[in-house]
């Protein structure tokens, strides 16, 4: 059943790839992009046709082109509004769902599709089903979708919306003032026309339509009507021309912007190479590497300043760090900038779900630096679950491990609906890591501090308030990380010494888990999580230690992914 969610969910993503509008994805991708645009055009050409008198046979052929440009959209449609969630978060679930139909690329695709089958199941007056018909021409305003100039148009309007407000305003108070001064003008003159304020009104703003309902056939005849009218008739111009000068301006803006992203999106393809994996020696392991300093990537990419900073906002899955937060507090490190790479395939984060009894929670990514790194491969090794929060601000910063309102922060109410989903398993185990001895921190003399929901100094393993539903294996599995850590890499583990995990507001204890479920929280000193050199065995080595005496499983065999040499997180099951 989990494999069977896997694939539906990696088709749901391969799908939101091919249907995201954009022509320049991978090979497949745009063949179905460039299909779409063929059946549109395929569409209009027999919609167009169809209007003249043809031959029998011909009407028949354009019938069944009908009837499969018909089919091929609903399919499509019915495609793009099942995948909406993946494409912009802000469409999930059937409210989602519903509020993409009404989006301005949804209503066209609904308005030009669906109604046609109203005529099989209802029967339509003639004049409907005309208009059912007609409403076919509507397809083509998809084709704009791929077409830029279409999206700068657009994008021009957008951006340039308060200053078309404010110079709509202006002109139509200047025109309600001349309207009224007109009434006043003409009313004495010519009481049967001008009988009230509501014609003059009417009469000037139809001087800027052209008069189409001929509102206008009683001019004024006095110096001063004559002389408002003058003015309305500039008015005229200027309601055409200041628009368009704004629009213009906009849409100059809008390709300079264009210019601007296509270069951004190149350096952040050229930054993303710059994270290709590389060889952990200790481990023989091909691994995406926790950092790059700025340093390096100008030396590398000759990236620096503004570039390099628009080419991280625009990531996705890029973020500034500073390294001197991962050296205790006492040592005084320099500021050393740097640029961190973490994979992203939800509106907080990353969320993989492997089916396993473990799940590996990441709550701290966004400040910690260089965390979900080791957090992802100690995740990707032991085969277990992995959630993390990568995305949100950082300043002033919300938390994902401790808060009291589910809603307090963007993202939360999801990720802890994710987490919940992966925690409750028959016999689950949840292990957050953290760190230890940063920049807030003094050094400890132990290395690896555990915490399953007591206050500091509590030596309890299970009982009333902790995180612990099976106190035995938590205990083996206490003994056996002290006992490994210390002979292999000489690194000494406690358990609630230094830490506290008792606050009313930890995350564990907002989550509706099941009474069988345990959580861990799992401590690494920061210097073996990023600076050592055995970071990734270490990983490997807690990893194991989890699969046995937690998940009571062998660790996965998955060599082939970890020793491929690729860009980043691709070949990842993500």
């Amino acid at each position: 059943m989990t494999r069977l969610r896997e694939r539906i969910e990696k088709l749901k993503q391969n799908l939101a790839r091919a249907l995201d509008d954009n022509l320049h994805t991978r090979q497949w991708h745009n063949l179905v992009d460039y299909l779409i645009v063929f059946m549109i055009l395929l569409s209009t050409v027999e919609i167009f046709i169809s209007t003249f008198d043809v031959d029998p046979w011909l009407r028949k052929v354009l019938l069944w082109i009908d009837l499969g440009t018909l089919a091929f959209f609903t399919v499509e449609v019915s495609l793009r509004i099942w995948v909406a969630p993946l494409i912009n978060p802000k469409y999930k679930g059937f409210r989602g769902r519903l509020r993409y139909c009404f989006s301005f690329y949804g209503a066209i695709d609904v308005l030009s599709t669906f109604p046609f089958y109203f005529q099989w199941i209802f029967p339509l007056p003639v004049a409907a089903f005309k208009i059912l018909r007609t409403a076919r021409v509507v397809r083509l305003f998809r084709i704009s979708r791929y077409m830029k100039s279409f999206r700068l148009l657009s994008d021009s309007i957008a951006a340039k919306r308060h200053e078309l407000l404010i110079s709509m305003q202006f002109l139509i108070i200047i025109t309600v003032i001349l309207s009224l001064l007109l009434f006043f003008a003409e009313h004495e003159v010519q009481p049967d026309v001008y009988d009230n304020g509501f014609v003059s009104v009417i009469w000037a703003f139809a001087q800027y339509i052209g008069d189409p309902g001929e509102f206008a056939g009683t001019p004024p005849v006095t110096f001063v009507g004559r002389v408002i009218a003058c003015v309305v008739g500039l008015l005229g111009i200027a309601i055409v021309a200041v628009p368009a000068g704004i629009i213009g301006a906009g849409f100059t803006e809008a390709i300079e912007d264009d210019k601007k992203s296509s270069a951004v999106r190149e350096d952040a393809a050229r930054l993303r190479n710059a994270f290709e994996r590389k060889l952990d020696r200790p481990s023989g392991y091909q691994t995406v590497p926790p950092f790059r300093t700025v340093a390096d990537i100008t030396t590398r990419l000759n990236m620096k300043g503004d570039n390099l900073s628009e080419a991280v906002d625009y990531g996705p899955g890029f973020r500034l760090v500073n390294l001197a937060s991962t050296i205790p507090a006492n040592q005084m490190a320099p500021d050393r900038i740097a640029v961190e790479h973490f994979p992203v395939n939800r509106s907080y984060g990353c969320c993989i779900d492997r089916g396993s009894k473990v799940t590996v929670i990441a709550p701290s990514n966004m400040v910690d630096a260089c965390v979900g790194n080791f957090a992802f491969y100690l995740a990707m090794i032991g085969g277990f679950n992995y959630i993390s929060r990568e995305k949100g601000e950082r300043a002033p910063y919300k938390s994902f491990y401790s808060f009291s309102d589910r809603d307090s922060v963007e993202g939360l109410s999801d990720y802890l609906s994710d987490l919940e989903g992966l925690l409750n398993r028959p016999g689950g185990w949840g292990v957050t890591v953290l760190v230890a001895s940063g920049a807030q921190e003094p050094e400890y003399p132990t290395q690896i501090h555990l915490g399953v929901g007591g206050p500091k100094g509590d030596s309890r393993m299970s009982g009333e308030g902790l995180f612990i539903a099976d106190g035995k294996k938590y205990t083996r599995f206490y003994a056996d990380l002290s006992a490994e850590m210390e002979k292999d890499f000489g690194l000494k583990t406690d358990h609630q010494l230094y830490h506290t995990t008792a606050s009313p507001s930890h995350f564990v204890r907002q989550l509706n888990l099941n009474p069988d479920v345990s959580n861990i929280v799992l401590r690494v000193e920061w210097h073996k999580i990023l600076w050592d050199s055995r970071r990734i065995l270490i990983a490997k080595a807690i990893a194991s230690v989890i699969a046995r005496d937690l998940a009571e499983a062998p660790l996965p065999s998955i060599d082939s992914p970890l020793r491929s040499k690729q860009i980043g997180f691709d070949g990842y099951d993500i």
